[in-house]
Order: C-alpha cells, then structure tokens, then sequence
C-alpha cells in the first residue's frame, strides 16, 4: 500500500457517541473486574471503560453522531459494559452475549451469536471479544490482520484500536496482530506488563509496578512515557497517551 492510500486510510475521529451505563459507572479508562489482570478498552480518543463491578446489568444513553444509528442504544438492558468504535457501538450484556449497533460494511457488528464474552472493545471498523476461556474472537474489517485472533489463548484483557489488536497474557507478556506500520505491534518484548491500551497507531502497556512502555507513532510524543512512575491505569488515545496515577492525578502526553 502506497503511502498515500495509507494516509486516507488512516482517518482520525471524532467522538461518534459518549457512553454512559446508568448502572456501576466507572471512570475513563477504568479496571473491568473480570479477570485476573485489569481490562482497558479504549479506540483512540472516542472510547471510555465503565467498571462492571458485580456485572449487575444496566441502560445505556448515548449522543453524537448518529448517522449510522450507532446511538441506537435506549432498549439495551442488563449491559455490563461498552465500548464505541469508529461508527459502531457494541455492548456486553450481564449473561455473557453482546450486542451492536451502528455501521455494519464491515461486518463490526455480527456479534449476536457471541456466548461466554468478558470483555467487549470495538475498533475503528471491528469488534474484539474476550471470552471466558481466555480465547478471542473478532467480526468485521481484517484488512490488516486485525481479526487473526482465533489462535490466541491465555488472554486476559484485550484492546482494539484503529487497525491493530493487543492481547494481554495471564503471564505478563503482550500478542498483538494488524497494521505494524509504525512498529506499533512490536511489543512481543514487553514483560510484567498487567494492562494495554491500542492507539491509533501506538501501544501502551501498564507494568505490575506501575511504570509504562509504549510502542508505535511518536509524532506527537504519544510514546514519551518512559519516565512515568506510580501509574494504575493507562489510555492511548488518537495521538495521545494518557495515565491515572495511583494519587489520583493524571499524566498525559503533550498533545492530550
């Protein structure tokens, strides 16, 4: 692919739907607590994580853009969880089933014959799914081996960004398959790491002690986290990179 076909590839988003789970509402790339290691599910800029807690299911509400209905969210009940993509939303229901709503060229959005789900991240024109036995599946665009998941196994959390998807393993170390253009999959080094984030380009991995690494497009300095200490939950964002320190307060990249 030319470089210039990459370019229009490569869109940068903006927020198609801010969502909110009336019920157990977290924070911004909060822990899931499915798992034995924390779960973040952000696609670049447009996503945050809810903490499911005890996954008593609850509504949802949603605004922005809604030109492919991808709002069209009022009738979901007993979600745990969501997630929105580029333009699809996609939802984790308390029984371990999902449910999708939005643009579906692709396919993002044949997730309805999904059983056994503990995490949910939509990418930019895809859907990731953790399932209870620590196996993955995808549906939608695999243009760049963004979906080739069906081998993983021993996952703990996933993350699905623009057109690359990372795996977290029980055992520390990171799997990640799609677009590697900017090196952003080059992570098969990472050690102790116990949450990722995909960016739209870049990864983020959280270490057990609470340092960072990251992999991928620095443009914007969204990989200048080498200096970070006492994080407990990471965000990669569109160019951004984004971390909640144990005190409360925030790190961010330049450009966040």
């Amino acid at each position: 692919m030319t470089d210039e076909k990459r370019k229009n590839k490569k869109i940068y988003f903006i927020l198609p739907a801010a969502i909110i789970i009336t019920a157990s509402v977290g924070f911004c790339a909060a822990r899931v607590n499915y798992g034995t290691k924390p779960h973040l599910n952000n696609y670049s800029e447009l996503r945050c994580n809810v903490d499911a807690g005890d996954r008593t299911g609850g509504t949802v509400v949603a605004i922005g853009d809604n030109k492919y209905g991808q709002c069209d969210v009022s009738d979901w009940e007993d979600t745990v969880s969501v997630s929105a993509g580029g333009e699809h939303t996609a939802g984790l229901r308390a029984d371990g089933t999902v449910v999708a709503v939005g643009d579906n060229r692709t396919g993002q959005c044949d997730v309805s014959d999904w059983e056994d789900i503990v995490a949910v991240s939509a990418g930019h024109s895809y859907t990731v799914g953790l399932k209870s036995d620590g196996t993955v599946v995808a549906a939608g665009d695999n243009f760049y081996g963004q979906c080739d998941v069906s081998d993983w196994k021993d996952i703990t959390a996933v993350s699905a960004g623009s057109n690359t998807t990372v795996g977290l393993r029980a055992d520390g170390t990171v799997v990640a398959v799609g677009d590697n253009f900017y090196g952003q999959c080059d992570v098969s080094d990472w050690e102790n790491i116990s949450a990722v984030s995909s960016g739209h380009s870049h990864t983020a991995g959280l270490r057990a002690d609470g340092t960072v690494v990251a992999a991928g497009n620095n443009d914007s300095g969204q990989c200048d986290v080498s200096d970070w200490e006492d994080i407990a939950a990471i965000c990669a964002g569109g160019d951004t990179t984004a971390g909640i320190k144990s005190d409360g307060t925030v790190e961010a990249s330049d450009k966040l």
